[in-house]
Protein backbone atom coordinates (compact mmCIF):
# COMPACT_ATOMS: atom_id res chain seq x y z
CA UNK A 1 0.00 0.00 0.00
CA UNK A 2 1.67 2.91 -1.19
CA UNK A 3 0.31 6.39 -0.49
CA UNK A 4 1.57 9.15 -3.25
CA UNK A 5 1.77 12.78 -1.44
CA UNK A 6 2.43 15.73 -3.48
CA UNK A 7 4.79 18.42 -3.09
CA UNK A 8 4.16 21.49 -4.39
CA UNK A 9 7.07 24.02 -5.69
CA UNK A 10 8.10 26.66 -3.31
CA UNK A 11 7.46 30.16 -4.85
CA UNK A 12 8.75 33.05 -3.23
CA UNK A 13 6.29 35.54 -2.28
CA UNK A 14 6.33 38.77 -3.78
CA UNK A 15 5.95 42.34 -2.09
CA UNK A 16 4.82 45.39 -3.88
CA UNK A 17 5.26 48.86 -2.65
CA UNK A 18 7.48 49.24 0.03
CA UNK A 19 8.28 45.49 0.68
CA UNK A 20 7.74 43.28 3.73
CA UNK A 21 9.16 45.73 6.04
CA UNK A 22 6.81 48.98 6.21
CA UNK A 23 7.16 50.07 9.70
CA UNK A 24 10.87 50.45 9.47
CA UNK A 25 9.81 51.88 6.04
CA UNK A 26 7.21 55.04 7.65
CA UNK A 27 9.41 55.43 11.05
CA UNK A 28 12.27 56.25 8.75
CA UNK A 29 9.90 58.68 6.29
CA UNK A 30 8.63 60.49 9.64
CA UNK A 31 12.14 60.72 11.12
CA UNK A 32 12.92 62.11 8.10
CA UNK A 33 10.24 64.36 7.89
CA UNK A 34 10.03 65.46 11.44
CA UNK A 35 13.94 66.20 11.14
CA UNK A 36 13.48 68.26 8.01
CA UNK A 37 10.97 70.21 9.59
CA UNK A 38 13.02 71.26 12.71
CA UNK A 39 15.64 72.16 10.79
CA UNK A 40 13.54 73.91 8.32
CA UNK A 41 12.37 75.96 12.01
CA UNK A 42 15.88 76.91 13.15
CA UNK A 43 17.13 77.96 9.60
CA UNK A 44 13.78 80.17 8.96
CA UNK A 45 11.98 81.06 11.81
CA UNK A 46 14.26 84.14 13.33
CA UNK A 47 14.12 82.49 16.78
CA UNK A 48 17.21 82.94 19.83
CA UNK A 49 17.68 79.56 20.00
CA UNK A 50 17.82 78.49 16.24
CA UNK A 51 20.87 76.89 16.48
CA UNK A 52 19.32 74.18 18.27
CA UNK A 53 16.74 73.34 16.31
CA UNK A 54 19.24 73.20 13.26
CA UNK A 55 21.32 70.71 15.41
CA UNK A 56 18.17 68.54 16.52
CA UNK A 57 16.90 68.29 12.97
CA UNK A 58 20.53 67.16 11.45
CA UNK A 59 20.06 64.62 14.65
CA UNK A 60 16.32 63.49 13.71
CA UNK A 61 17.56 62.91 10.22
CA UNK A 62 20.79 60.72 11.38
CA UNK A 63 18.75 58.82 13.60
CA UNK A 64 16.42 57.91 10.46
CA UNK A 65 19.60 56.16 8.78
CA UNK A 66 19.03 53.09 12.03
CA UNK A 67 15.29 52.53 10.32
CA UNK A 68 16.48 53.03 6.59
CA UNK A 69 19.30 50.05 7.05
CA UNK A 70 16.26 47.72 9.29
CA UNK A 71 13.89 48.20 6.40
CA UNK A 72 16.98 47.60 3.69
CA UNK A 73 18.54 44.20 5.43
CA UNK A 74 14.70 43.02 5.83
CA UNK A 75 14.05 43.76 2.13
CA UNK A 76 17.42 41.39 1.61
CA UNK A 77 16.01 38.23 -0.09
CA UNK A 78 17.92 34.89 0.11
CA UNK A 79 17.31 32.66 -2.22
CA UNK A 80 16.54 28.87 -0.53
CA UNK A 81 19.38 27.15 -2.13
CA UNK A 82 21.59 28.94 -0.21
CA UNK A 83 20.67 29.06 3.19
CA UNK A 84 21.00 25.21 2.77
CA UNK A 85 24.42 25.57 4.69
CA UNK A 86 23.15 27.21 7.91
CA UNK A 87 20.61 24.51 8.67
CA UNK A 88 23.73 21.75 8.57
CA UNK A 89 22.84 20.23 4.71
CA UNK A 90 26.07 19.65 2.47
CA UNK A 91 26.11 20.57 -1.00
CA UNK A 92 27.17 17.76 -3.53
CA UNK A 93 28.90 19.88 -5.30
CA UNK A 94 31.29 21.34 -2.69
CA UNK A 95 32.90 18.36 -2.01
CA UNK A 96 36.65 19.81 -1.99
CA UNK A 97 38.56 21.48 0.77
CA UNK A 98 35.91 22.32 3.10
CA UNK A 99 34.92 18.15 2.89
CA UNK A 100 38.58 17.57 3.91
CA UNK A 101 38.84 20.78 6.59
CA UNK A 102 36.02 19.34 8.77
CA UNK A 103 37.49 16.49 10.68
CA UNK A 104 40.90 18.00 11.22
CA UNK A 105 38.93 21.19 12.38
CA UNK A 106 36.39 18.70 14.89
CA UNK A 107 39.57 16.30 15.76
CA UNK A 108 41.45 20.12 16.86
CA UNK A 109 39.06 21.61 18.74
CA UNK A 110 37.42 17.92 20.94
CA UNK A 111 41.54 17.52 21.55
CA UNK A 112 41.40 21.65 23.10
CA UNK A 113 37.40 20.22 24.69
CA UNK A 114 39.47 17.39 26.28
CA UNK A 115 41.95 19.50 27.41
CA UNK A 116 40.05 20.67 29.99
CA UNK A 117 39.37 18.76 33.00
CA UNK A 118 36.20 17.95 35.10
CA UNK A 119 37.71 20.29 37.47
CA UNK A 120 38.47 22.69 35.38
CA UNK A 121 41.93 23.57 33.68
CA UNK A 122 43.83 20.17 34.22
CA UNK A 123 47.20 21.12 33.37
CA UNK A 124 49.45 18.18 33.31
CA UNK A 125 47.51 15.81 34.94
CA UNK A 126 47.38 16.88 38.44
CA UNK A 127 43.95 17.17 40.31
CA UNK A 128 44.40 20.17 41.71
CA UNK A 129 41.41 23.36 42.10
CA UNK A 130 41.46 25.50 39.11
CA UNK A 131 42.79 28.18 40.15
CA UNK A 132 44.53 29.36 43.17
CA UNK A 133 44.68 33.23 43.74
CA UNK A 134 46.95 34.40 46.65
CA UNK A 135 45.02 37.32 48.86
CA UNK A 136 47.09 40.13 50.62
CA UNK A 137 45.19 41.89 53.18
CA UNK A 138 46.57 44.81 55.81
CA UNK A 139 43.74 45.18 58.45
CA UNK A 140 45.78 48.41 60.29
CA UNK A 141 48.97 50.09 60.40
CA UNK A 142 50.14 48.41 64.01
CA UNK A 143 49.49 44.73 62.34
CA UNK A 144 50.68 45.43 59.76
CA UNK A 145 54.35 46.68 61.25
CA UNK A 146 54.00 43.95 63.59
CA UNK A 147 54.12 41.08 61.32
CA UNK A 148 56.55 40.59 58.08
CA UNK A 149 54.62 41.54 55.54
CA UNK A 150 51.06 40.80 54.64
CA UNK A 151 49.65 37.97 54.90
CA UNK A 152 49.07 35.47 52.06
CA UNK A 153 46.44 32.56 52.22
CA UNK A 154 45.85 30.53 48.72
CA UNK A 155 42.12 30.69 47.64
CA UNK A 156 40.63 28.10 45.45
CA UNK A 157 38.58 29.65 42.87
Amino acid sequence: MSTSVQVEPFTETRYGGVGRCKCSFWMAVVHDVVGLFIMMVGVFAGLVIHDLFIYAGAIMIFLSLIWWVFWYSGNIDVPPEELEDDVGIIKLKELGLGRAARPVSERFTSRIRNSFGKNGWNIGGSNRPAMEVSLSTIYNSAMAASSKGPAREPLAI
